[in-house]
């Protein structure tokens, strides 16, 4: 009914009792760009479902709440923090029409099949890794108290690899980035898939925690074992939850809470990113939990209520209408507004049909998590949990500060009393100008080398590649990495390198794996090691930069999304194709809903 609202609890959590306050500041990040590309025709990952969660967030008024920014999209260089340069060199150079001139770096990356060549692939992986950089500096800086980026969470992306839709791993650049100025980071995953690249980045060093509740067994990509805990000074950091078809609400709410209180108390992290898959979503298209909108939202409401600042990203979700929904749900939580449960006219009014509401139901699909397994799990995570501690590096005292352009307090100086000034105005005309830079004047193929090394840039691919030794992890951390963030580093002083297990079932991927119930309590196979600490390369960062990076916010009240400037083979058929296939299982859910409830009439009458 309109005017309906959907119910929110009053109440929040915080370890001293009390009611943690609304976010002073939320920063959303969106580009309006990111709906032009597309995968490939019928590939399940859809960057459309981001414009469309936008179109919901900005129809029901959510832009009152918070400052919208366009991100400037990650650079090479920056992308080079956490990924080798040879396989950014790539991903920058590949494109449909020369990819069959790559085809031994298409093998050797991973590319192709799951994560394929498309038009405009770099631009993608630079809009995702963009927004979740800047919303780590804006964290870092002060200037948010939560970030927001829905094109991000791409948890998958490896060192030098692309895996599960992923190429470029927003999350861990965007870690990098905070412990810059933070000692202690928590990683959340509640993607149904585990989220591997994050936790094998940071496999080796308490700097991170990482926290992933996830679907395991017979099911991409096959990581997430509940013995995999870390090791080195990374030991008990890794904390994985494995779980089993068809959680619900209640069920997830009873670990995923206890779980997150006891990682709030015993580790005590500065900042949190919290990845928010939608494939965890009942009625996913890849997904296999039974969670409606109300328990996945209960996860943000959850984490935010603790009060520590946060990055909220986006991640899997292949049934476009439930991830929009969702999403668009979550924002509202964030900046505490309730929503209406009637959608309200947008630019995809008819992807919601027949219902037209805001909510996921969830199905009547068996819950395979028994009790006791649960509490198995639970009680093991907890323990591993109470034998961690704050991380031994004591906290930074001096921050490097080597900005793009000119000095940060000088910058935030000016930035400041533009507010004061021109509070109305989202980027005065001081700050336009200073965007402003000559056609050419920081190139790619740049061969002045003083001036790059001036700008704290890194050289371009070609390097021999760094190989390392003690166990021939192909991941390897570059040899003068790990000395560049503190913590990030044995007892010796030396480079961190790890070795993990894995399951054979890794070499499945999301399209096309398949599900199996698997019946006792969850085990692994051994296998070669394959895990890393992540490095972060010193030179220019987001934290260094001036705000004026962030471009003004489109129009809530323009109507129209301007139309594509990338070339798409297909593209709109596709989303023409999608729009009926939406409707048709809708009206599907539906027509299921009415046979249920007929029967349950007849079975009252007859009883």
């Amino acid at each position: 009914m309109e005017g309906d609202h959907m119910e929110q609890s009053t109440g929040s959590h915080s370890l001293s009792g009390g009611t943690a306050s609304q976010p002073k500041k939320v920063a959303y990040f969106y580009d309006s760009d990111v709906g032009n590309y597309a995968y490939v025709a019928g590939h399940p990952m859809k960057p459309h479902r981001i414009r469309m969660a936008h179109s919901l967030i900005m129809n029901y008024g959510l832009y009152t709440k918070m400052e919208i920014y366009r991100a400037k999209p990650a650079s090479k260089y920056e992308m080079t923090q956490f990924h080798t340069d040879e396989y950014i060199d790539f991903l920058h150079k590949v494109t449909p029409d020369n990819m069959d001139n790559f085809a031994k770096e298409q093998s050797k990356y991973n590319v192709g099949d799951d994560c394929p060549v498309f038009d405009g692939l770099f631009e993608f992986c630079g809009i995702s890794a963009g927004g979740t950089m800047e919303g780590a500096a804006r964290l870092n800086r002060g200037k948010c108290d939560v970030a927001v980026n829905w094109a991000g969470g791409l948890h998958h992306a490896k060192k030098s690899e692309a895996s599960g839709f992923c190429y470029v791993n927003d999350i861990v650049l965007g870690i990098i980035e905070l412990l810059r100025y933070k000692q202690r980071v928590l990683y959340i995953d509640i993607d149904v898939h585990h989220g591997d690249g994050v936790e094998e980045a940071f496999y080796t060093t308490d700097r991170v925690m990482t926290v992933s509740f996830h679907k395991y067994g017979e099911y991409f990509p096959g990581t997430g074992e509940l013995r995999d805990i870390g090791v080195g000074s990374g030991k008990n950091y890794s904390v994985n939850f494995p779980l089993r078809d068809g959680i619900t609400d209640e069920t997830y709410k009873n670990i995923f809470e206890p779980t997150i209180e006891a990682v709030m108390t015993y580790y005590g992290p500065e900042a949190i990113v919290l990845q928010c898959g939608g494939d965890s979503l009942s009625g996913d298209r890849l997904g296999c939990f039974n969670l409606s909108m109300a328990g996945h939202a209960n996860c943000v409401k959850y984490v935010k209520s603790f009060g520590v600042p946060v990055i909220v990203l986006g991640g899997g979700g292949y049934t476009m209408r439930n991830v929009a929904r969702t999403w668009a749900y979550e924002t509202g939580e964030l900046v505490g507004e309730q929503m209406s449960k009637q959608l309200p006219f947008n630019d995809y009014y008819e992807y919601f049909a027949p219902d037209y509401e805001l909510d996921v139901r969830p199905s009547n699909m068996e819950n395979a998590n028994s009790h006791d397994y649960l509490h198995k799990i639970k009680s093991t995570v907890i323990d591993n949990i109470r034998r961690t501690g704050r991380p031994s590096v004591e906290a930074f005292t001096n921050i490097p500060n080597n900005p793009l352009t000119r000095d940060d307090d000088e910058s935030d100086a000016d930035d400041d009393m533009d507010e004061d000034l021109h509070p109305d105005q989202r980027t005065t005309e001081r700050q336009l100008d200073r965007r402003t830079e000559k056609v050419g004047e920081i190139e790619d193929d740049s061969e002045d080398e003083d001036y790059k090394n001036s700008m704290g840039i890194r050289d371009q691919p070609g390097r021999a590649k760094s190989r390392n030794i003690r166990n021939e992890n192909p991941h390897a951390a570059k040899p003068d990495a790990l000395d560049k963030v503190p913590g990030m580093e044995d007892v010796n002083g030396d480079s961190v390198v790890s070795t993990r297990q894995t399951s054979p079932a890794g070499s499945r991927t999301p399209a096309l794996a398949e599900q199996s119930a698997e019946d006792g309590d969850v085990d692994m196979d051994e296998a070669q090691p394959t895990a890393t600490a992540a490095a972060a390369e010193a030179g220019s960062t987001r934290s260094q930069s001036p705000t004026n990076n962030l471009t003004p916010p489109e129009s809530p009240s323009g109507g129209n999304i301007p139309a594509p400037d990338v070339e798409m083979a297909g593209a709109d058929e596709e989303t023409k194709a999608d729009v009926a296939e939406e409707k048709q299982q809708g009206e599907a859910e539906r027509d299921s809903e009415n046979v249920k409830g007929e029967v349950r009439t007849e079975v009252a009458k007859d009883s």
